[in-house]
């Protein structure tokens, strides 16, 4: 028996709720596969804990962390906390804290979900939207000087290192080599931006040559919007910016039909310290407890945990479930349907313990 120690962290909004819908489905996988066991501990960090204590998460919230084989998070934000606090509070220290570069946001039309796009159906959209995930336009630095008076400054400065940017570039080409079309696009501003940008983009091209098997080409970060809406088969991998990948990651969900359906992985691609799987759409205060968030997200982000953890099989047998489900037209109204929550998590469950392969 495999066993697997995993932190839970529900926190804010809809969070809670997709958490408990994603533990519902590795419970009924655990019970279905039968080959390995997940112990889940639970930490209440978040904004309701930063209003009791003055902080997001204990002072050694990391290291309390550490020990654990993964993280499953579940969206942080809230209305009446201001939102630097929130992600500078809980979210940015774990993926900063545990050098977690690589953000992994797969993007795809599932069956029976329809995509904004005319014309455009499952296959037709199937990318990996990679996301520097250390540095760039989020590392923090910079400062405001001056406040209330007129003359006031505030600067923010993005960090591009040659380690940094290196070690990206590997993890996109390596990913893109392990994909059917061997493609990758790397995305750019290196028009406007012409120092950190300019290296980007040289560094590119010297990791291209350790990867001849890959066609790839680059994309000013503008152009990018419009080729994901125009041509989305002319895409497969793509890499770019901690902030550029951000933006085009939640284009990508609404393209493929809703945020509810988006997941991620903060990866530490050599394993030093546990890896946190979240799934994209936040923390969503409009429709927390309705019942009606997505969990697709969630199940779509469990299946890269497992994936991670290297219980593959499981992982293939959730998707497979999630798209039996969402063919049957089992949806949450985010995508046109009626079901709740806890409906379509059922549904998934169902289908799980029905299956035989």
């Amino acid at each position: 028996m495999r066993e697997y120690e995993i932190a839970a962290i529900p926190a804010d909004g809809i969070g809670p709720e997709v958490i408990a819908a994603g533990l519902q489905a590795l419970e009924t996988l655990e019970e279905h596969c039968g080959d390995f066991k997940l112990r889940v501990k639970h930490f209440d960090w978040g904004s309701d804990y930063y209003k009791a204590h003055g902080r997001m998460m204990p002072e050694d919230g990391v290291t309390q962390l550490k020990p654990f084989d993964a993280i499953f998070f579940g969206a942080v934000g809230a209305p009446d906390v201001p939102d630097d606090i929130t992600l500078w509070g809980l979210r940015l220290p774990i993926c900063q804290g545990f050098d977690q570069y690589a953000n992994v946001r797969p993007t795809r039309i599932l069956p029976g979900i329809a995509s904004p796009l005319a014309g455009v159906g499952p296959g037709d959209l199937d990318w990996v939207i990679v996301r520097e995930n250390s540095e760039g336009e989020y590392s923090g630095h910079g400062g405001r000087a001056h406040r209330g008076l007129p003359e006031e400054v505030g600067t923010e400065v993005a960090i591009f290192t040659r380690v940094g940017v290196t070690r990206i570039m590997r993890y996109a080409f390596r990913l893109a080599q392990s994909r059917p079309r061997k493609l990758l696009t790397v995305v750019t501003k290196s028009n406007a931006q012409r120092h950190g940008m300019v290296m980007w983009d040289e560094i590119a091209a010297e990791v291209a040559r350790e990867f001849p098997d890959v066609t790839w080409d680059k994309m000013l970060v503008d152009a990018m919007t419009a080729r994901m809406t125009l041509k989305p088969r002319s895409l497969d991998t793509i890499v770019a910016t901690n902030l550029h990948a951000d933006i085009l990651s939640d284009l990508a969900g609404a393209l493929a039909g809703s945020l509810g359906v988006a997941p991620t992985a903060n990866i530490d691609p050599e394993r030093r310290y546990p890896s946190m799987f979240e799934p994209i759409h936040g923390s969503a205060f409009d429709i927390a407890g309705k019942g009606i968030a997505n969990p697709v997200a969630t199940f779509w982000t469990v299946a890269q945990m497992l994936d991670h953890l290297g219980e593959s099989e499981a992982a293939d047998r959730l998707m497979r479930a999630v798209e039996s489900v969402t063919r049957e037209g089992v949806l949450t109204p985010d995508v046109g349907g009626t079901a709740t929550t806890q409906e379509v998590t059922d549904a998934v469950c169902r289908t799980i313990r029905g299956s035989n392969v």
